[in-house]
């Protein structure tokens, strides 16, 4: 089995993706025509990156075999690979959720899995 894979969503966006039964991206995800993810290696710098003080963020864990063919690995500017799903992501293949908390110093604090 791959390692999980990771979605940093704001509580409200997944919480309208539950009640529709299906994640259709973050409005980021919509201008670049796919849904971005992280692997655990990469998770605390796209917070830090795209999610700077941001509160009431929730992590996603994903399982990339669910995901078939529409799973891409693909370089980012720095050369990094990162997942990217194009299409929608069905909340069957979710692993689990966990709130993604501000800690004192302003950085997100991450469930002890990703420790």
């Amino acid at each position: 089995m791959l390692p999980a894979i990771y979605k940093i969503a704001p509580s409200s966006l997944w919480g309208e993706a539950e009640r529709a039964g299906r994640f259709t991206g973050a409005p980021v995800d919509h201008a670049d025509g796919y849904i971005h993810f992280s692997t655990a290696e990469q998770a605390r710098e796209t917070a830090a990156k795209h999610f700077a003080g941001q509160p009431d963020l929730l992590l996603v864990a994903v399982d990339p075999e669910a995901l078939g063919p529409a799973l891409k690995w693909e370089p980012s500017r720095g050369g990094a690979l990162f997942p990217h799903l194009y299409g929608e992501l069905p909340l069957s293949a979710v692993i689990w959720t966990k709130p993604l908390p501000l800690g004192a110093d302003g950085l997100h604090v991450f469930p002890e899995a990703l420790r």
